[in-house]
């Protein structure tokens, strides 16, 4: 997705060097369609330049700041020297992540989504988000409950939602369950002891993945699981409430997993 108004003077812009003149360089704007800027040679680089070259090649993506517009000649005048060093990285970063998120779109919504419907999307996204990318990594750790208030409909949270989980990686996902485990047996509370042993691995948790099981309120036990990623956090979560609802059934006593508390944490 590319912008169809114009940049604001003092912002960053990412570019592809498009021609090299011995007065300064041509710049295509990725981020802005139809946008061409030129940075005079004296904003190429710092100090004298001998040969504009020696500093810049064509094909070259670039961040440079934007000094002066007028619409009316349509002209962009830019500043490369201007730019420092983490201010490129950072702006390349987020370039990087924006092309990330629109190919997301276009998975979510379909290869063929009009412009309508994709605009339309992508601004109730970023209305509670602060980019795209970020609405999707949001999408990829807390599934539905990340676009609760983003006012789309439900098909198209499952599908921003699948499109989230199937394609982005997140540093690591945190999910939490609950398992109730009761026994009325004489031993019954080494039987929840020996259940709750089992749900936590046996020291067999896969690496990667850390999963606590914690006491809430008897019969109600709480189990978290943060894992690279969702599907893992996911799988990890169900399996130890199974091998904990297993363990206690197979002593005489029920067991059940679910998603939310029963009551509100004190």
């Amino acid at each position: 997705m590319k912008y169809s108004g114009w940049p604001e003077p003092g912002e960053l812009v990412v570019g592809d060097v498009d021609e090299i003149a011995d007065f300064g360089v041509f710049v295509d704007l990725d981020e802005y369609e139809d946008k061409r800027g030129l940075c005079h040679i004296s904003e190429v680089a710092s100090g004298w330049i001998k040969n504009v070259r020696d500093h810049v090649r064509e094909g070259q993506t670039v961040v440079a700041k934007v000094l002066e517009i007028d619409e009316s000649s349509n002209q962009i005048d830019l500043s490369i020297k201007d730019v420092n060093e983490h201010q490129r990285k950072e702006t390349i970063q987020d370039w990087k992540n924006a092309q990330k998120a629109d190919n997301w779109m276009l998975i979510a919504l379909g290869e063929d989504v009009d412009d309508d419907r994709y605009t339309a999307v992508a601004n109730a996204l970023l209305v509670e988000y602060e980019s795209l990318y970020d609405a999707f990594e949001a999408a990829a750790i807390s599934g539905d409950e990340a676009l609760e208030d983003v006012d789309v409909d439900d098909e198209t949270v499952d599908e921003i939602v699948t499109a989230a989980r199937d394609n982005v990686s997140v540093p690591y996902v945190d999910v939490t369950g609950y398992v109730d485990l009761e026994s009325a047996a004489p031993d019954g509370v080494d039987d929840v002891r020996d259940a709750l042993a089992v749900a936590e691995g046996n020291g067999e948790i896969p690496d990667g993945v850390e999963l606590d099981v914690g006491y809430v309120g008897s019969p109600e036990y709480r189990i978290k699981v943060r894992a690279p990623n969702y599907k893992t956090a996911e799988a990890q979560l169900e399996s130890a409430a199974d091998r904990a609802r297993e363990s206690i059934e197979a002593a005489g006593g029920a067991g059940e997993f679910h998603r939310e508390r029963r009551e509100d944490d004190e």
